[in-house]
């Protein structure tokens, strides 16, 4: 098959979700194009593995990038129009109705993103990696720029945070347009439901991860009494990181002999170095920023609790099963998490670790507090967190479900929730 991968940007080094995507459809013979509708980056510091080893970079297209001016955009825009023009004079035009396409054709935001499918695209499947791509692929399509079964997945803030701001009609062309949908959690998917998404057209299909690459060790407590917690994400309000720093504060007023990494950057990062000296923990937290793969796993290797306190935004984000939860599960690590979004459906709360409500940091520090003083428990939470990833995470297995979801597609018929059957029986660490 030729598959089209549509994305925002790319490479990005939290997205390894859609890495693993590529390289399964990669792995299983098909050819693969990326088309990044924001541009190329400016800069990129770190890009993660996979993007090197299947040299993903020769298989990309980039949008033209847009200028933040306002002039400069216009500018650019107008000499976009004189050197493509030829190329699809019927859709340059179309892309620029105001009445159609409002904001986007206003501030030429469409016309800049469809610059790679103006010669015409063809691909047996266009997998849009975020639902508001999805519309942006059904316009393409609409336009005659690409041809072929159009999917997209629901994967967070496209179905949250997107929905204050757009309204719940949103995505009623993309329902009525678009060939079939996943949704990354059973949350997602419910909600898409509900803004009316035919039920028979959308199939739960989460992200996965490579366990074999998240070696499961077990834990005990340190002979040096050295209890290492960590944490990883982007430094935004989401994440809930601010209730992990207050709760580890707490925890070292009675248990001092802990040890906080933050793995992870964003804009907060300069509130949370305030935080941590207004608490007086400059000692015990550690800002580590942004690791590849590699690190990641050296440092959760020597860790003992996983938390992962996600919160819904003051925009409505929310979160699915998180990767980086998954990873530490993968690995042993027994948890501490949120009731919220689609984490549920990963965390069995009391089994594989503890979810209690969100922006509650007396609650993360009572189960702190709880896992420290019960370490005899940490094996059996985490054998359980790594056989409940390798249930309904493995990447290979879902790499798999996803090429057939595909070829179903592909045929003109609904996949069906019997291909995501998975049997449990021999499962082990």
């Amino acid at each position: 098959m030729n598959i089209a991968f549509i994305v925002a940007q790319f490479p990005v080094l939290s997205e390894a979700f859609i890495l693993n995507q590529i390289a399964g459809a990669i792995d299983q013979g098909h050819e693969v194009h990326i088309y990044a509708l924001n541009g190329r980056p400016d800069k990129v510091d770190k890009v993660h593995p996979i993007v090197e080893k299947y040299h993903l970079l020769d298989h990309i297209y980039y949008s033209p990038k847009q200028p933040k001016n306002q002039l400069w955009r216009q500018i650019k825009a107008f000499w976009l129009l004189l050197t493509h023009f030829h190329q699809n004079p019927s859709a340059c035009l179309q892309l620029l109705d105001r009445s159609r396409y409002g904001k986007q054709a206003k501030k030429f935001k469409l016309f800049y993103q469809a610059i790679p499918f103006l010669s015409k695209k063809s691909y047996d499947i266009i997998h849009c990696q975020f639902s508001t791509l999805g519309v942006k692929g059904v316009w393409f399509r609409q336009l005659g720029l690409l041809q072929g079964q159009i999917l997209a997945t629901f994967r967070g803030s496209d179905i949250s945070k997107i929905l204050p701001k757009w309204g719940e009609i949103v995505y009623t062309e993309l329902f009525q347009e678009a060939d079939f949908f996943l949704a990354n959690c059973e949350f997602f998917q419910n909600k898409a439901i509900a803004l009316g998404c035919n039920p028979q057209k959308i199939l739960v299909h989460g992200s996965g991860i490579d366990c074999q690459k998240f070696t499961y060790k077990p834990r005990f407590f340190p002979e040096d009494g050295r209890v290492k917690i960590a944490t990883i994400g982007r430094l935004v309000e989401k994440k809930g990181i601010e209730y992990a720093i207050r709760a580890i504060a707490k925890v070292a007023e009675t248990y001092p002999n802990i040890e906080f990494s933050i793995i992870g950057d964003g804009p907060l990062l300069k509130q949370f170095q305030k935080l941590i000296a207004e608490l007086n923990i400059n000692h015990i937290v550690k800002l580590l920023g942004w690791k590849q793969q590699q690190e990641i796993v050296k440092i959760l290797n020597n860790c003992h609790i996983f938390v992962a306190p996600s919160v819904t935004a003051s925009d409505g984000n929310q979160d699915a099963p998180v990767n980086t939860l998954k990873e530490a599960m993968a690995m042993g690590l027994p948890v501490i998490s949120t009731f919220h979004g689609g984490i549920p459906e990963l965390v069995e709360d009391g089994v594989s670790g503890f979810l209690v409500p969100e922006r509650n940091s007396d609650a993360i520090t009572d189960k702190l507090h709880y896992l420290i003083s019960h370490s005899q428990q940490w094996q059996s939470m985490g054998s359980a967190g790594r056989i409940r990833v390798k249930e309904k995470y493995e990447m290979n297995k879902l790499n798999s479900e996803l090429i057939t979801i595909y070829q179903q597609l592909l045929h003109e018929q609904l996949p069906q929730i019997e291909i995501l059957t998975y049997s449990t029986s021999n499962l082990s660490i």
